[in-house]
């Protein structure tokens, strides 16, 4: 009887897990919808500012001064934007994007300093002991390109200070619902575009210069790429949690069909016993 019991008390705990599961795919596969939208849309206008900015900075300086997120120099000091989620719940995608950051820091023979978006690579950047320069948490599902300002005005000031040579940004790409991909790129020095010997004859002119535009143009590239990784970061974390949830109902559901065949053997059992006891006590009265 009390195996009974507790197989019938693990079959009921099961299905209300399975319930909360099943309401948390339903929530993510709404916000889903919406952040992948919001990724893709975003794409175009990314791809096309970064074509802009390229050939801006191929153009030569003609105030004969290189503009500061361009320069290039020796580098001694790494700075790494990682971007992970603050909640977990979505599979392997927090793991994935830590693995990735913490291989290229491992094979990095100089200062690596991190500016982590998302409380799970803050944690696991805290428990390496990489020092961190910045922390954001509890960014909303609808980020707008105000809440990536304040991240974009730390790196841009550390590069013009000198604090830092070259920054990287790591965030999970969104490929599909099922598909994640983690990308880590170089977001500064912006690497200038590269033209054949029949391309460099062709020019544009820009008023009120080249370098006027570039100067304009620069820090609201770096926010809109910022902004851009984020809704990707977005888009794959609740598609990541989706099909997580997904597969933890369907779990659920297969273990409730195997404990309900063990509830109703061990019943079967119980029966019979009780019916061989009933048997054999009417025989002995007999």
């Amino acid at each position: 009887m009390a195996n009974i019991r507790k197989v019938k008390q693990r079959i009921t705990s099961v299905r209300n897990t399975a319930k909360i599961t099943k309401a948390m795919e339903m929530v993510a596969a709404s916000k889903m919808r919406k952040a992948q939208e919001r990724a893709l849309m975003a794409r175009p206008y990314a791809a096309k500012m970064r074509e802009v900015l390229a050939h801006l900075a191929a153009q030569p300086p003609s105030e004969g001064e290189l503009h500061p997120l361009l320069s290039r120099r020796t580098i001694n000091n790494i700075a790494v934007i990682h971007m992970t989620s603050d909640k977990g719940l979505c599979g392997g995608l927090n793991a994935n994007m830590n693995r990735v950051s913490s291989e290229f820091i491992v094979n990095q023979n100089i200062s690596v300093s991190m500016i982590t978006v998302g409380k799970k690579g803050r944690d696991f950047m805290a428990r390496m002991g990489q020092p961190i320069r910045a922390e954001f948490v509890d960014m909303t599902d609808r980020p707008s390109v105000s809440d990536v300002v304040p991240i974009a005005q730390i790196i841009m000031e550390d590069y013009t200070d000198g604090m830092i040579d070259q920054v990287y940004i790591a965030y999970p790409k969104f490929v599909s619902t099922a598909v994640q991909q983690p990308v880590l790129t170089e977001l500064l020095p912006m690497e200038p575009a590269r033209f054949g010997p029949a391309e460099g004859l062709v020019g544009y002119i820009y008023e009120p210069s080249a370098g006027a535009v570039l100067s304009h143009l620069l820090p609201r590239y770096i926010e809109m790429q910022l902004y851009h990784t984020l809704l990707e970061m977005i888009a794959s974390e609740q598609s990541a949690r989706m099909v997580a949830m997904r597969n933890a109902t369907d779990a659920a559901d297969e273990m409730i069909v195997d404990l309900t065949l063990v509830y109703n053997k061990a019943r079967q059992e119980m029966i019979t016993t009780e019916l061989l006891d009933i048997t054999a006590g009417a025989a002995a009265l007999e």
